[in-house]
Parts: structure tokens; C-alpha cells; sequence
């Protein structure tokens, strides 16, 4: 089974995914795929937020930044993956990835289609390997701004990915304030 979470900054999104996936049943263990990168204050202080709130909750942490395909799970267990905002940020703006073609213009539907791609072919790849999987990710689209460049190509790779995500995913949740709707899926939660 595949659930997506989707909701906007502070919302309650991942305290819901978290209680979603203690609430699967299994004996399996429950794995937690950080992708958030600790590099500055801000991210650390966050990092050490999330920590926190899932412990004693029995989740094993592994950390990734990019690449989520080449992580190996045990079998029959139940993943929650946060988030993949952070994980779609990583891979664009990360080093191995360019952001322009041949080093002079953005190629921003490329690199869009590109990724988009590769992030879902790992995904696949972590339902492949697990009993349930459940994915945190953003509503960052109704913030009424113009974007341009970068800011613009990660948006709409994010957005890719939800519209892409969502059509696979058995549940998707919107968390408004704290507020769980279902958007698709069983109607009971």
C-alpha cells in the first residue's frame, strides 16, 4: 500500500504520516528515510525537531539526501519517507546535477522530466521493497508569488511529482491545520 501526505509548512503533515504508519498493522520493523541535509542551523534545529517527536516511537532513522532507490530495506516493513520536498531539492540543486544545459541556458522542462523520472523510478523502487510506504511531501503552489529561475524549475518538479505520486498512491491526505481530509482513498482514517 502507498499513502501520500501532502500539506503546507507547520500544517500537522507529519505528525499525521507518523501516527499513520504506528497505526499499520505488521510486525516489521518501521523505517524512517530522512532526507532533510543537516547543513546550517536552521535544518540541524529542525532535524533535531523531528527527532524528537518520533522518539519512543519506534522507527529506525536512515538517512538520504539523494538516491532514494539505492536504499535496501528489510522485508515487511512499513517506511515512512520525509519528506520529499527536501528530497526533490536535494536532487536538482545537488552536485551531481546541473541545472543548465552545457553550462549556459536553464533547461528547466528537461531537467523537470528528467528528475521527475529518476525520483519516481526510486520510489518505485522503495514500494518495491516494502509493505507499506508513506510519503510526506508539500503544498507549496497557492503562495500567490510570481517565481522565476530556479525557484520556478523547483516548483514545478515538485508539482510533477505530487500530480505523478498522487495517481499512484491507494490514499492521499490533505493535513490543513492539523486537519486530516482525504482527497483519494478510503474515506475513514
Amino acid at each position: 500500500m502507498f499513502t501520500l501526505v501532502i500539506g503546507g509548512s507547520a500544517s500537522g503533515k507529519s505528525d499525521y504520516a507518523e501516527r499513520h504508519v504506528l497505526s499499520l498493522k505488521g510486525d516489521g520493523p518501521r523505517i524512517y528515510i530522512a532526507t532533510m541535509e543537516p547543513f546550517g542551523e536552521e535544518a540541524q534545529a529542525r532535524i533535531a525537531r523531528h527527532h524528537a517527536m518520533r522518539r519512543d516511537r519506534g522507527f529506525e532513522t536512515i538517512e538520504c539526501y539523494r538516491k532514494a532507490g539505492t536504499v535496501r530495506l528489510p522485508k515487511g516493513c512499513n517506511v515512512l519517507l520525509e519528506d520529499l520536498g527536501n528530497l526533490a531539492a536535494n536532487e536538482l540543486f545537488g552536485a551531481d546535477f546541473s541545472l543548465t544545459d552545457n553550462g549556459t541556458n536553464p533547461c528547466t522542462d528537461d531537467i523537470c522530466a528528467l528528475l521527475s523520472e529518476r525520483i519516481t523510478a526510486d520510489i518505485d523502487s522503495l514500494r518495491s521493497q516494502c509493505s507499506h510506504l508513506t510519503i510526506v511531501t508539500n503544498e507549496v503552489f497557492s503562495g500567490g508569488k510570481e517565481y522565476e529561475g530556479e525557484t520556478l524549475t523547483y516548483l514545478r518538479l515538485l508539482a510533477a511529482l505530487n500530480r505523478k505520486l498522487a495517481a499512484r498512491a491507494d490514499l492521499v491526505v490533505e493535513v490543513v491545520c492539523g486537519l486530516p481530509d482525504v482527497l483519494k482513498g478510503p474515506k475513514t482514517l
